[in-house]
């Protein structure tokens, strides 16, 4: 009996350990219960339901946070981009540690908008320790105006992917034991903004912003968030199955438009090692 009580408290000392380290929080009421308007004129709609970021010209764009850090997280957030000319603007969703710029982690996703008619560029990038340069850019196979994808980052020890609606279209594996950087050691908070970034989001800054289409309007819902602990305990701390595999093979062939381990100009000596690492 009594060895069998012992085993019990072993059970329920693991469960409750489990459910710490793999904790869920969600804003599925209010948007506002899981995000905070940061700066600039945004605003939450009176259900609660929907944040409106805006931009003009005297305002400079506008900006929300979450209100947690997370250390190893999964998020999905619910985004309508900026319609007809969105040339010079940028939205973004971004995971992004505090304290030091020169020492900062990021994992980065941001639509640059374009003349009406031509495709938004997502563009990602991954930062560890203030050091990027992991580009890599898509476009979509939907009109990202008209109505709210879903865009996702799973963030775990094992690896790093952005999603399309539950499609993956960039992994950045765990090699830290092979020698490439990865960001494991800082929390990181959720931001998203809508800002002008006409000097270079558009046709590498050709396409200036059409200031008499403004104000510019980006609205986010169904903010989401599983945030799980260093060791890992999460159900999607996991490598991807063979059908995630096959999706994000066609999403890569079909609508990746840049990727920084091809770019031969500017690593002339080589693409960095992980990009040769499976």
């Amino acid at each position: 009996m009594a060895v069998s009580c012992k085993r019990e408290a072993c059970v329920l000392a693991v469960l409750v350990g489990l459910c710490i380290a793999a904790r869920t929080v969600v804003a599925g009421g209010r948007i506002d219960d899981g995000l905070v308007l940061d700066w600039g004129h945004g605003n939450v709609s009176p259900d609660g339901q929907v944040i409106s970021l805006y931009l003009d010209r005297d305002s400079g764009g506008s900006g929300f946070r979450s209100k947690d850090t997370y250390m190893y997280a999964r998020t999905d957030l619910q985004i309508k981009l900026v319609p007809n000319n969105s040339a010079g603007t940028v939205t973004t969703c971004y995971f992004m540690s505090e304290g030091s710029w020169a020492n900062h982690d990021e994992i980065d996703l941001e639509f640059l908008g374009n003349l009406s008619g031509q495709p938004y560029t997502l563009h990602t990038n991954i930062y560890i320790n203030g050091t990027g340069q992991k580009e890599q850019q898509f476009h979509l196979w939907f009109d990202p105006t008209t109505d709210f994808h879903t865009y996702s980052v799973v963030w775990t020890s094992l690896h790093i992917l952005v999603l399309v609606d539950g499609t993956p279209i960039r992994e950045f594996r765990n090699n830290a034991n092979k020698g490439v950087a990865y960001p494991s050691s800082q929390r990181m908070r959720l931001y998203g903004s809508l800002w002008n970034a006409e000097d270079w989001a558009t046709q590498g800054g050709r396409v200036k912003t059409d200031w008499s289409a403004a104000p510019f309007v980006a609205q986010y819902r169904n903010f989401t968030a599983i945030a799980s602990s260093p060791g890992g305990y999460s159900y999607y701390d996991q490598e991807m199955d063979a059908t995630a595999q096959q999706n994000m093979k066609w999403a890569r062939d079909n609508y990746m438009v840049y990727n920084y381990c091809a770019d031969t100009k500017r690593f002339s000596n080589g693409s960095p090692p992980e990009c040769y690492m499976p």
